[in-house]
């Protein structure tokens, strides 16, 4: 697939470390004659710290021959009185500070339902695990597996990620929100369940790296 577009440029680091770790592409534009230096499959416009030129941008991205969509306006909870009247700039909007699962999964849906998009990737496989990042499904063997939305989450995370061993600090981070302040005692219960659900023969994916944290498989690169 073709790059998102992200303003502004230098693109803000939530946004930016969401689309990485959810393996889309994307390339950061300062201005209209940035964006017309690339062909996109969608875009990001982050009006919450700069509403005046953010919804400038997105104006400008819906218009004559660049109309570049879809678009995803950022936007702060007080500035929502403002998207009225500008419908037809944006597509959907997120609250900013987004949650970073959410964000990406108003992304991903935007991309979906566009025609002629492929997204790639749109499954993780390790083994016998499958993960479906656009339905959140997950089955190991064939199997489906019921897991909470967290769980679900985490394992996406570890599994995106095969041979890394994370702190339980960093998997709070990611996994749960930068902004989140629970325990560590949080990622144990959840790797617990995990556990529990892949079932005796799976349950050694997820490794306890003692008095550092958690990995999952090994690295597909070799040591």
């Amino acid at each position: 697939m073709q790059p998102l577009l992200v303003w502004p440029d230098p693109a803000p680091p939530d946004v930016a470390r969401v689309l990485d770790l959810a393996g889309l592409p994307w390339r950061a534009v300062a201005d209209e004659a940035a964006a017309r230096d690339g062909v996109w499959s969608g875009a990001v416009v982050a009006a919450d710290e700069d509403p005046e030129r953010g919804f400038a941008m997105a104006r400008t991205l819906r218009r004559g021959d660049l109309a570049v969509a879809p678009l995803l306006l950022v936007v702060r909870g007080t500035q929502l009185a403002d998207l009225d009247g500008r419908h037809d700039t944006f597509d959907d909007f997120c609250l900013a500070p987004a949650h970073p699962t959410e964000l990406e999964a108003r992304v991903r849906h935007l991309l979906a339902a566009e025609p002629g998009l492929a997204l790639e990737p749109d499954v993780v496989q390790y083994e016998a695990l499958v993960l479906n990042l656009e339905t959140y499904q997950a089955a190991i063997d064939g199997t489906p597996l019921d897991l909470t939305y967290m769980e679900y989450e985490l394992l996406k995370f570890l599994a995106s990620n095969p041979g890394r061993v994370f702190t339980r600090e960093i998997l709070l981070s990611r996994v749960w929100g930068y902004e989140y302040y629970g325990g560590a005692r949080t990622v144990d219960v959840h790797i617990r369940r995990l556990r529990a659900k892949l079932g005796e023969e799976h349950a050694g994916l997820i490794q306890t790296v003692r008095s550092v944290g958690y990995k999952f498989g090994e690295s597909r690169w070799g040591s």
